[in-house]
């Protein structure tokens, strides 16, 4: 077995309804699939305003800065959320 720790990401997504939704996971392809597929595997905040689209990530080093992280930008105003997104772009 591997002693190799996995990187965690934050990410938003782009709802269907244009609205954004903000989660953590070690795989960003995996979990947009969970998102998009018609199973219960997605968020259930996404499941009515299918197909997502990724429109922003960032590493954190663990779980917990990325939770942390995550409740930050689950905090921002949805106006901050389109600047972090048109900053990194």
């Amino acid at each position: 077995m591997s002693d190799a720790k996995p990187i965690w990401y934050v990410y938003l997504l782009r709802c269907s309804d244009n609205s954004l939704y903000t989660g953590i996971t070690t795989d960003l392809e995996r979990r947009l699939q969970e998102h998009n597929a018609c199973d219960k595997r997605g968020a259930r905040y996404t499941r009515s305003r299918r197909p997502v689209q990724l429109v922003y990530f960032e590493q954190q080093a663990n779980r917990s800065l990325a939770s942390k992280r995550e409740s930050a930008l689950k905090k921002l105003s949805r106006s901050g959320k389109e600047c972090l997104m048109l900053n990194t772009s």
